[in-house]
């Protein structure tokens, strides 16, 4: 369990369309993060975004892209971290993986 001072959060940066085995990697990384028991995980879907193609991909009323960004964020122990970073390097098919030193924060419950 998470505790209050020094951790690490991850942000991993995808596309929508992005597979791995078949599966959609934002699914397949979740799935990856839950069985291997990080604290949680958040999966975020943008409405616009571009990568290194350059190339924007945006939601319309009238259009469905299956190229829109997609963001996975968690907070976790550094050695939890370290641990599981050679699989989401694997498991990420391209997108971009983000680790930043946080300090974590618990407020105290009423």
């Amino acid at each position: 369990m998470l505790q209050a001072g020094k951790a690490v959060k991850v942000s991993i940066y995808l596309s929508d369309g992005a597979k791995h085995h078949g599966i959609p990697v934002y699914t397949s990384l979740l799935d990856f993060l839950f069985h291997h028991g990080v604290y949680g995980a958040t999966v975020l879907k943008g409405v616009a975004g571009f990568g290194s193609t350059h190339r924007v991909h945006s939601a319309h009323i009238l259009e469905i892209s299956d190229h829109l960004p997609i963001k996975i964020e968690f907070i976790e122990t550094r050695e939890k971290v370290d641990a599981i970073l050679p699989e989401l390097e694997k498991r990420t098919c391209g997108g971009l993986i983000e680790i930043q030193e946080t300090t974590i924060v618990i407020p105290a419950k009423d």
